[in-house]
């Protein structure tokens, strides 16, 4: 069982401040959690940096894996209540839903900028694994 918290130890607003945030982040500029952050601090903050870091186009490639996700769930939830009588065309309708969804997963990880300026290691014809830089490799255009 957790310990209990003292009531006057301190107030309100002193240990909501010293919760929140440590101070700026010299690398990135951005506040960082204390070790004794609560859940809702910590997932506020990880939506807060996903918004400002990641680029439009992936934000709109994660909204429409969210629609999908929403759209199979949907058809699984009408399979189970109201019965699976075309079972084809339950089945056809899902699978569609998961397929899009993998070909999106697919799109979002090639066209990322995750990986630019990394090195990644290849293995050619003899076995033997190179690192190849990134900026001779051909990267993928934004058109795709």
């Amino acid at each position: 069982m957790a310990p209990k918290k003292q009531a006057g130890s301190s107030t309100p607003a002193a240990s909501s401040t010293s919760a929140k945030t440590t101070g700026p982040s010299p690398s990135t500029g951005a506040v960082s959690l204390s070790p004794n952050s609560n859940v809702q601090e910590i997932v506020v903050h990880i939506w807060k940096q996903y918004i400002a870091k990641t680029p439009q186009r992936t934000l709109l490639l994660d909204a429409f894996m969210g629609f999908l996700v929403l759209v199979g769930v949907v058809q699984f939830l009408y399979c189970v209540l109201a019965g699976n009588y075309p079972f084809n065309a339950f089945l056809s309708g899902f699978s569609a839903a998961v397929g899009q969804f993998v070909l999106t997963a697919s799109l979002r990880m090639q066209t990322s900028d995750s990986t630019s300026g990394a090195k990644t290691t290849s293995k050619g014809k003899t076995g033997k694994s190179s690192v190849v830089d990134d900026e001779k490799s051909p990267s993928v255009s934004p058109e795709r």
